[in-house]
């Protein structure tokens, strides 16, 4: 694989690893409601497991408030279930028709924990990173020894997966700074 493709080919999966991160941030509470919790909360109506995206309009009115409208009368119950079943931490009103999500406010102590978490994500994807790096390298090290590749065009190979490397990384921190503020904010 010429060097080239293998940059391509490495920045590719950089931008794998930092979507992967916001993902995963997105998914920690912070005081503040947003419908990205629900995501990964699937609902059995009609036999099939379906998100909540497609049997009811979510919406956020207050800012510690999610209503779920369901489409469809009988869907209401399926999503109260699942809703309880996925304990998410959320204070969860059924009148029969739509359901009100209530976000507790989050303690000191709480925001904490979610800080540390997001920390360890945020490493994980750091992780991610070297390993991508180093694998990247490796190739460039075996074009080498075949004779595929100079010296210098390796060092320069090198050189470039380092400086994405270091965007990259840089990019997480700020993520991860991002969400620490807005964990802690009151």
């Amino acid at each position: 694989m010429p060097v080239s493709e293998a940059i391509k080919d490495m920045s590719v999966r950089i931008e794998k690893t930092i979507a992967t991160v916001r993902k995963e941030f997105s998914h920690i509470r912070t005081g503040r409601a947003s419908t990205s919790v629900l995501d990964d909360v699937r609902v059995e109506y009609y036999g099939q497991q379906m998100p909540i995206s497609q049997l009811a309009t979510l919406s956020v009115p207050e800012p510690r408030v999610i209503l779920v409208t369901p489409w469809d009368a009988g869907a209401g119950q399926a999503i109260d279930k699942a809703l309880q079943k996925a304990n998410l931490g959320l204070g969860i009103g059924f009148d029969g028709k739509i359901l009100r999500l209530t976000f507790p406010e989050l303690t000191e102590e709480r925001r904490r924990e979610f800080v540390k978490y997001a920390q360890k994500l945020a490493e994980e994807g750091k992780v991610a990173l070297r390993n991508i790096r180093r694998d990247t390298n490796d190739g460039f090290k075996k074009l080498l020894k075949d004779h595929s590749i100079s010296e210098d065009d390796e060092k320069r190979a090198i050189d470039q997966t380092q400086k994405l490397t270091d965007d990259a990384v840089r990019n997480i921190d700020q993520l991860l700074k991002n969400k620490e503020k807005e964990i802690m904010e009151v």
